[in-house]
């Protein structure tokens, strides 16, 4: 993969450009601040951008403030946001915006080189990868959003909250790809997503709902 790294420490920036390069990709720029990770991922269109939350000048939400920019301008973007903090400002924000491929880990419970290397590779696909401690920390509504949704549609949920694609889902559920097609428009029509939007920035949401009721069923 083409993977552009932003941290402002020039160590863990040089520690992440050598693991990714024996692990064969190519580090098409490495950058220590916001405005220069937005122009590096507009200018070089990689595959994944790798990004830290505290940046220059202020070392509060730069990182992620500029992945949403990054989104904004480019809805296509991969974004692995790579921390030792939980910022909830720009979270949500990041999560709700572009066609999916968002992550959210954390520095110090990152135990397996492998399994980093794999959700680099999930979310570059498309896929959604979030730390459960992240998970916790982001603010949900106090009603339960999924409270409309049946025991199937809320599997079909789960299961999509998992990164698969309709066709997966409904291998795993053992069920037609129209039905787990119908279960998904119901889901979307019941968490109030409008059919306005791009299909895949509903699953996003919907996701993300999925994720916040969760955190606060089992917080």
């Amino acid at each position: 993969m083409r993977i552009v790294v932003a941290d402002d420490s020039v160590l863990l920036r040089e520690g992440l450009q050598l693991l990714l390069a024996e692990a064969g990709h190519d580090v098409v720029a490495a950058v220590g601040d916001g405005p220069a990770l937005v122009d590096a991922v507009l200018a070089h269109r990689p595959d994944l951008a790798i990004v830290d939350v505290r940046m220059p000048p202020s070392h509060t939400d730069e990182g992620l403030r500029a992945a949403v920019a990054c989104r904004r301008s480019w809805p296509g973007a991969r974004v692995l946001v790579l921390s030792q903090y939980v910022v909830a400002s720009y979270a949500d924000e990041l999560l709700a915006t572009g066609e999916g491929g968002v992550g959210y880990l954390l520095k110090d419970r990152v135990s397996e080189v492998g399994e980093f290397l794999d959700a680099l590779v999930s979310v570059a696909d498309g896929g959604t990868v979030l730390d459960p401690m992240v998970v916790k920390h982001l603010m949900g509504r106090r009603s339960d959003p999924l409270g409309a949704l049946t025991p199937r549609e809320r599997e079909v949920l789960a299961l999509m909250a998992e990164g698969r694609s309709n066709a997966a889902v409904a291998d795993a559920l053992v069920v037609s790809l129209a039905a787990v097609e119908k279960h998904t428009q119901r889901i979307f029509a019941k968490l109030g997503l409008s059919p306005d939007d791009d299909q895949s920035h509903r699953r996003v949401l919907a996701v993300v709902r999925f994720l916040r009721a969760d955190a606060q069923s089992s917080g």
